[in-house]
C-alpha cells in the first residue's frame, strides 16, 4: 500500500496529542481552579506507530493530507518534550480516528494520553473532531491518577508533515474544579 506518512499522521492528529514535550509548564490557580498548561510533541510513523485498519470507500485517496471517507486509523505514538524524536519520552498517545469528511481532511478522534512527568502521572482522555492540516481543539472528557476530575482541552497542531515521521505540537490546557484539589492537612 503506497501512501504518505503525512496523510496518516494528519488523520491521527487528534490522537497524537499524546506525544509530549514540556516546553512551557504553568501550574497555577485561576478563578478558584487549579490549572496546568504545557506543550509536548507527538511523533507518528506510518506502519510503525500508526496503521490504517479499514480503507475508506469514497473521496480522495491516501496522501500526506487525506484518507478516503470512512478510513479507520489506529495509533500508539510517543510524546516527547521537544520536537526531536530523541528527546525525553514523557508519554504515549493511543487512540483511533475515522475519516468523517468526503474531502478526506477531517476525522473524528478518540485518544488516551498517558503521561509520566516529573510532578504528574496518569492519563487524560480526549475526543473530538480533527482537521488534518489545521490546529484542532479536543475537549478533555476524563482522567486518571493525578488527572482525576480534570477538565479542559488539548490543541493538536501539525508541526512537520514531511518525511517518514509526522510531528504534532500538543498543547495541554487543564483545569481542576475546587472539589478535586487536595487541600494540605493541618
Amino acid at each position: 500500500m503506497d501512501f504518505s506518512l503525512r496523510h496518516c499522521v494528519v488523520v491521527v492528529l487528534p490522537f497524537l496529542l499524546l506525544l509530549c514535550k514540556t516546553t512551557s509548564t504553568s501550574d497555577s490557580h485561576h478563578h478558584g481552579l487549579k490549572s496546568l498548561h504545557f506543550t509536548l510533541f507527538q511523533h507518528e510513523t506510518i506502519n510503525k506507530t500508526g496503521y490504517i485498519i479499514v480503507n475508506g470507500v469514497a473521496g480522495p485517496g491516501v496522501s500526506q493530507n487525506t484518507t478516503p471517507f470512512g478510513t479507520l486509523f489506529v495509533f500508539q505514538d510517543p510524546l516527547t518534550v521537544t520536537a526531536n524524536r530523541s528527546s525525553k519520552l514523557v508519554g504515549i498517545g493511543e487512540g483511533t480516528s475515522i475519516t468523517s469528511s468526503l474531502d478526506g481532511l477531517q476525522s473524528i478522534s478518540i485518544a488516551k494520553i498517558t503521561l509520566r512527568m516529573k510532578r504528574h502521572v496518569g492519563s487524560i482522555s480526549i475526543v473530538g473532531g480533527t482537521h488534518n492540516i489545521k490546529p484542532s481543539d479536543h475537549p478533555v472528557v476524563g482522567g486518571t491518577g493525578d488527572f482525576m476530575f480534570v477538565q479542559g482541552y488539548v490543541t493538536s497542531s501539525p508541526l512537520d508533515l514531511q518525511g517518514q515521521t509526522v510531528v504534532y505540537k500538543i498543547e495541554f490546557h487543564l483545569y481542576w474544579p475546587p472539589y478535586a484539589v487536595k487541600k494540605p492537612s493541618s
